[in-house]
């Protein structure tokens, strides 16, 4: 404890001077608790900042002397310091993800949607505190984020807000490092690391009850990767040794072991530190709609009109929109639309924008750049034929720059990298530079430069590329060491993909889209006369779009690489493979596309296409093969449909390994109508003990039993995400719904459970009820189509008495007579949480009416009632009639085919003429005649509540059809009126047909099979040309 700061001096004497182990332990028990809420034998580290509002140590004059250094260096930017909300709270993630290992930056923003795959969060201010009261501060700390992201940004807002006391108060000092500073040394000491950069910390020292964070930013542009297994252990901080194995024995603690150490990195950087040495993994998430909105409006203050049309662009693209989720690319998209629409393009360019791809984006902000954007308003453009020579030789050099620091993943320059590659060291500070490379100041030695975003880099390296590829000899990316010749453009593209396809961490894929975007007509038209010749491009595009092609022939695994390739054909504006399968994909035809190029472009529309962005509809006759190869891809939909594919167990073991990995973003799954037994279900269950991102879960219609029942239910009892379960249509019996009880009793998340068809008896019934006694997340429970009867009517109504969380109940054909109605309306008349009780296909004779009609004059919370095929008869009828004059809650009642007459309908008048919280009121196939409808329609006249009546069937002629009419010429709240299958004939039309004339409520009207006859149509037409409230009609 005293290590930890949670004892002081005097404490620990307390404790040593007690002469007996039981007054020790006294001792120690009397000291916690003198801690009040603070002892905890976990450092609670804010309290000790408490003295001062700098924290401790903070009247030290070096430290005081620190902060105002710190302070000094970020005073040119005042923007920092104030933290953006998303930069003032950062997601908790539990490591690294597959994807974010392997695949390039903006492989990860398209495969995942721009999303982010955390829930939690934490605030900036809590960074480096415990999680808990028995959890200890993390002493190595990793925030990870795309290029672009704002992982620089946040050190240097978190540095200054440090610097003034505002965060990280339990810190006596920040020591800010980039490995920017630490790439010029071949080798550092611990001390000289400090020393050198910190020289007015003097003697202070690092260790002992001063409390140190050291800041490591940017590990993705380490020069030298880190090798935890093959580094020498070295604790002796004097010693100099190679600057990436300081860097090890550091974050191992072998060096400064009391010091906190913060690393910012690329997630795929982050991966060369070992998992068990990372105490916290923090992610920077990116612009959500609105931040987007919120960026392009700094970069556009004073012009609306500019900014409304840039917006409207990138909202108009998907593909660019995610894209936008990166804040340095969602900058750069605005720069380079804002120029596009404030230079109008030339007549010869109208058809070049708005952009269409990637390259074509960059092509824009490269004219923007060559073009020299900051010059004096109101003077033209200068053409880019006039540009000089200089300028075009400065875009060369930095292009062979950028693309040998993209094959050696060197993305940081200092100023003999520049001269090496020939980059004039004066011009560095022109409009034209600044556009591409941005200085930064070193701690330690001279400045530093990088391209402004990794994709500029990346697309000034394929313009070098595509430049010296058409007279290079030997291959490019070998340049200093041996290679085969190589001779023409074709040949090093050929090159170029071969590299790009075997580069396992995906570092080169978006550098061959750019390389092949360079060949689309439109980049060539946009960019001819400064880097391209005009109309170069036609005697390649062809060759270079059947090479991309042929990458993805002869079995090619459908993996992130084959995927980049349909990116490539994208930019190259080779669309026909990708629209096909889209066409079949919309068309449910992708039965007949079997071939290897054809999955690879199915994987590819996931990530970009309209059509998936909000579900990706797989069902009718997709095959497992195609299935398999889809499966990395399938991670990141949201919404995922697999219907009707025939599907059987071994493709559940498939889907399971999806949905169990820690990448799986997938939401909604659907497995309808496959051929799924207790086996496959198992697996899908195996993979629900770990999965956390699953909430519904249809696996109706399939042949899952009892044992697949009860390993989906062993799943329920561990699973908190998901709140939707269908197995309708399966036979899980009353063992299965036992098994299916038992999870309830502990589950607290699913809301939503369909068990219809499922032969659950009375036993089964019983134990669902038990379960909904102590159940209260619950909302939807359908069990329609069982046997449960009287007995399993009555234990639900038990349960109901108690039940209060339940809001939908299905007993649809489960053989519910009177016995059991009086059971459920006796919990009726109590349970004020049920909002829809369906009881249709049952045997409710009017005894059981009775009851029915008591629970609806008590109850105030029930809005549905489906009573639907039942045996109400006219006695039953009347008196549900009785209790909808005083119910003042339902709102919706089914008593379609009841064998209901004019008696009850006369009933349900008068009842409509009190009424005013009914709205859907369903009459249909009941023998109501015309006496029966004319009472409901004398009703219509004085209802202000209902909007929707069904009289289909109904026995309902002329008389009848007058009397609505006259109702209608007067109701002003009746929207659908379905008159199907009555014999109203021509006169019934005519008086419908003046009702038209002059109601404006009526939104749907059905009088099909009612003998209107010619004349019965036209009359009600040519009252419709004057009606302009009815939206649909049928007559036929």
């Amino acid at each position: 404890m005293r290590k930890q700061e949670v004892r002081t001096g005097g404490e620990t004497g307390q404790g040593h001077s007690a002469s007996s182990p039981a007054e020790q332990v006294k001792a120690l028990v009397d000291l916690l608790a003198g801690k009040g809420g603070q002892g905890s034998l976990a450092p609670q580290t804010p309290d000790r900042a408490l003295d001062s509002p700098l924290g401790p140590h903070s009247n030290d004059w070096r430290i005081q002397k620190h902060r105002e250094a710190l302070l000094s260096r970020v005073r040119g930017s005042p923007e920092l310091g104030s933290p953006s909300p998303r930069l003032s709270s950062l997601l908790l993630v539990e490591g690294l993800t597959d994807l974010q290992l392997k695949e390039h930056d903006f492989t990860q923003v398209e495969a995942t949607r721009g999303g982010w795959r955390s829930t939690k969060t934490i605030a900036l201010d809590r960074l480096f505190l415990p999680l808990s009261r028995v959890s200890i501060p993390p002493r190595i700390s990793i925030t990870i984020g795309v290029a672009g992201v704002g992982k620089t940004t946040l050190v240097r807002d978190f540095v200054c807000l440090w610097a003034r006391g505002q965060v990280g108060k339990d810190f006596s000092l920040v020591l800010p490092l980039s490995f920017r500073d630490l790439n010029p040394h071949e080798k550092l000491s611990a001390d000289r690391l400090v020393r050198s950069v910190f020289p007015h910390i003097g003697e202070l020292g690092l260790a002992g009850a001063t409390r140190v964070l050291l800041i490591l930013d940017g590990l993705d542009e380490c020069k030298t990767p880190l090798d935890f297994s093959n580094t020498v252990a070295c604790t002796d901080p004097k010693k100099e040794i190679q600057v990436d194995h300081l860097i090890t024995n550091i974050i191992r603690g072998n060096l400064f072991p009391e010091v906190s150490v913060w690393v910012t990195s690329r997630p795929s950087a982050a991966g060369q530190i070992p998992g068990g040495l990372v105490d916290r993994m923090t992610e920077i998430r990116g612009f959500n709609d609105e931040e987007i909105q919120v960026c392009l409006e700094q970069l556009f203050p004073e012009d609306q009109v500019l900014l409304g049309w840039v917006l409207s662009q990138v909202q108009a693209d998907r593909a660019l929109y995610l894209m936008c989720t990166i804040p340095a690319f969602c900058r750069l998209t605005g720069l380079a639309l804002g120029h596009l629409c404030r230079n109008k393009p030339e007549p010869q360019d109208t058809e070049l924008w708005p952009p269409r791809t990637l390259c074509e984006l960059y092509s824009w902000y490269f004219r923007m750049a060559l073009g020299g954007e900051g010059q004096e308003k109101g003077k033209a453009s200068p053409r880019i034929e006039q540009l000089a020579h200089g300028g075009r030789k400065m875009v060369g050099t930095l292009g062979r720059l950028a693309f040998h620091g993209l094959v050696k993943k060197k993305y940081v320059f200092y100023e003999p990298d520049l001269k090496a590659f020939g980059v004039d060291l004066a011009l560095l500070q022109s409009a034209l530079c600044s556009c591409f490379l941005q200085r930064e100041e070193s701690l330690a030695s001279s400045a530093a430069y990088c391209f402004t975003h990794l994709s500029l880099q990346e697309f000034v390296a394929a313009t070098y590329y595509y430049s010296a590829s058409k007279k290079a000899i030997f291959d490019l990316f070998t340049e200093g060491g041996v290679s085969w010749p190589r001779l023409g453009f074709l040949t090093h593209f050929r090159g170029a993909a071969q590299r790009a396809m075997q580069a396992e961490d995906g570092r080169l894929d978006v550098f061959l889209r750019f390389l092949s975007g360079l060949l689309s007509p439109r980049v060539n038209a946009l960019l001819a006369g400064s880097l391209l010749a005009q109309g170069e491009h036609q005697g390649y595009r062809a060759q270079v779009a059947e090479l991309l092609q042929g990458c993805l022939r002869h079995d090619t695994a459908v993996c992130a690489r084959a995927i980049n390739v349909l990116h490539c054909l994208h930019e190259l504006q080779h669309t026909e493979l990708a629209r096909g399968v889209e066409e079949a994909l919309e068309s449910g035809g992708l039965a007949r596309l079997t071939g290897p190029h054809h999955r690879t472009a199915l994987a590819y529309l996931l990530q970009v296409s309209d059509t998936c962005a909000q579900e990706v509809n797989l069902s009718l006759h997709l095959s497992q093969g195609v299935l398999q190869s889809l499966l990395p891809q399938l991670l990141y939909c949201r919404s995922l449909r697999l219907d009707t594919n025939q599907f059987q167990d071994p493709v559940m073991e498939l889907l399971g390994s999806v949905l169990s990995g820690k990448d799986c973003r997938i939401q909604r799954i659907s497995l309808a109508e496959n051929q799924i037994s207790n086996k496959g279900a198992k697996a899908l269950a195996r993979s629900l003990l770990v999965n956390r991102s699953l909430t519904t879960l249809d696996l109706r219609s399939n042949s899952i039993g009892p044992q697949g029942a009860k390993a989906l239910a062993d799943a329920l009892k561990i699973n908190r995400t998901l709140a939707s379960l269908s197995l309708q249509s399966n036979t899980i019996r009353d063992d299965g719904a036992r098994s299916i009880a038992e999870a309830l009793g502990t589950n607290r998340t699913l809301s939503v459970l369909h068990l219809q068809k499922n032969t659950i008896g009375p036993v089964g019934t019983q134990r669902m009820a038990d379960a909904l006694k102590q159940n209260k997340s619950l909302k939807e429970l359908m069990f329609s189509s069982n046997s449960m009867g009287d007995g399993g009517a009555k234990a639900l109504a038990e349960a109901l008495k108690v039940n209060q969380g339940l809001e939908n109940l299905d007993l649809q054909s489960n053989s519910i007579s009177d016995a059991g109605v009086a059971a459920l309306m006796g919990a009726l008349c109590t349970n004020q949480t049920l909002l829809s009780l369906n009881l249709r296909e049952n045997s409710i004779s009017p005894e059981g009416a009775q009851d029915l009609a008591h629970a609806l004059c008590t109850n105030s919370t029930l809005k549905n009632l489906d009573l639907t095929a039942n045996l109400l008869h006219d006695e039953g009828a009347q008196a549900i009639a009785v209790a909808v004059r005083e119910n003042r809650a339902l709102t919706s009642l089914h008593l379609q085919w009841n064998f209901i007459q004019a008696g009850a309908a006369k009933a349900l008048g008068q009842a409509l003429q009190l009424n005013r919280s009914l709205t859907s009121l369903d009459l249909q196939e009941n023998a109501i005649g015309d006496e029966g409808a004319s009472a409901v329609a004398s009703a219509l006249k004085a209802n202000t509540a209902l909007t929707a009546l069904y009289l289909q069937v109904a026995s309902i002629g002329a008389p009848g059809a007058q009397a609505l009419g006259e109702a209608l010429a007067v109701n002003r709240t009746l929207e659908i009126l379905d008159l199907r299958g009555n014999t109203i004939g021509v006169a019934g039309a005519k008086a419908l047909a003046n009702a038209l004339k002059v109601n404006s409520s009526l939104r749907r009207l059905n009088l099909q099979e009612n003998s209107l006859g010619m004349d019965g149509a036209i009359c009600v037409a040519t009252a419709l040309s004057g009606n302009h409230g009815l939206q649909h009609i049928k007559m036929s």
